[in-house]
């Protein structure tokens, strides 16, 4: 542990808070001294997760689900005012030795610097730009995904929705030996990064058949879309949350008569056939080193100023905003 700040150092740390419907703002409030066991980090980069800020932001997480949505270090409590976010990235001022001075991961929300259990701190491998190590929590829902859903060598999978989920899903299936992967969105400006991933990219739906289909473009049209893509007796995984909205889904047609299985996913439990032997650290190391891969670097091009990001939010997590993965820059 390095020495500690006297009280005459104390360190005040600025953070993003949601304050209201499609308001946010920068507080700032005192830094802990770090207690054994913990470190101070400096923060580098925090990544935008849009579907989840977006509910957050605007208010609609569900009354029953505001435990469960709970992000590890957030502050405040749901609707408003809350201190959101988990996908943080830093260097380590003070702390463990073995830390000092390393690159980390760590679920924390928006904020320039902050004090967390040396646990969290999760260090990020040799060769990842920092940029990059952003997507572990998005890596690691799609890990987890891939884990629920069966998929394995040389299936037929169809993944809905380009977005940052579907993209690493896809990242994902496509490294698996002989996997046929095919994407469906309507934007077309996502066509080369699909194809860039080794997938076929299509704009519009396909009865094709497939073993397993991931959905994860938030729209009960996707999810049509999903289910009519699935072949029989095949394995429709929902990836997309909607908040307190309702959705309707057609479940007629030969959704019965084909057998299929509608599976969901979510990243807040380790996968029912990994859970006995893996716990969320080792799965986060996981998700971690698979972003080894360059071609990832084309979901996070775009970045914002962490001053401006009060006036930027508003905008980047409003329906229909464009892009992938928008990072804050400290």
């Amino acid at each position: 542990m390095q020495p500690r700040r006297s009280a005459g150092m104390k360190r005040v740390a600025k953070a993003i808070w949601y304050t209201s419907p499609g308001v946010a703002e920068i507080r700032s409030s005192p830094l802990m001294v770090p207690r054994e066991g913990h470190g101070l980090v400096k923060t580098l980069f925090s990544s935008i997760s849009r579907g989840t800020e977006r509910l957050v932001m605007s208010g609609a997480v569900p009354e029953g689900e505001r435990a469960r949505m709970r992000a590890p270090l957030q502050e405040g409590e749901f609707p408003f005012p809350v201190k959101y976010g988990y996908c943080a990235v830093g260097v380590v001022e003070t702390g463990p030795a073995e830390l000092v001075g390393r690159t980390v991961f760590c679920l924390h929300p928006h904020q320039d610097q902050f004090v967390a259990p040396a646990g969290m701190l999760v260090p990020v491998p040799d060769g990842i730009p920092a940029r990059r190590a952003t997507l572990a929590a998005n890596m690691e829902t799609a890990l987890n995904a891939l884990w629920d859903s069966g998929a394995g060598p040389a299936d037929r999978i169809v993944v809905v929705g380009a977005g940052i989920v579907g993209l690493m899903v896809t990242a994902l299936a496509t490294r698996m030996p002989g996997a046929d992967v095919t994407v469906i969105d309507v934007a077309e400006d996502r066509r080369a990064v699909v194809e860039a991933f080794g997938a076929r990219f299509s704009a519009k739906p396909e009865p094709i058949g497939a073993d397993v289909v991931f959905h994860t473009s938030v729209s009960a049209a996707g999810l049509d879309t999903a289910i009519a893509s699935a072949g029989m007796e095949g394995t429709v995984v929902e990836l997309s949350w909607y908040g307190d909205r309702e959705v309707p889904v057609r479940l007629g047609g030969a959704f019965h008569s084909q057998r299929l299985r509608l599976v969901s996913s979510q990243v807040g439990q380790v996968s029912p056939g990994r859970r006995v032997r893996w716990d969320y650290r080792r799965r986060l190391e996981a998700a971690l080193r698979l972003l080894d891969d360059p071609r990832l670097d084309a979901l996070v091009a775009e970045d914002i100023a962490f001053a401006d990001a009060p006036k930027a939010l508003p905008a980047l997590l409003g329906s229909g905003a464009g892009g992938l993965a928008p990072l804050i820059a400290y």
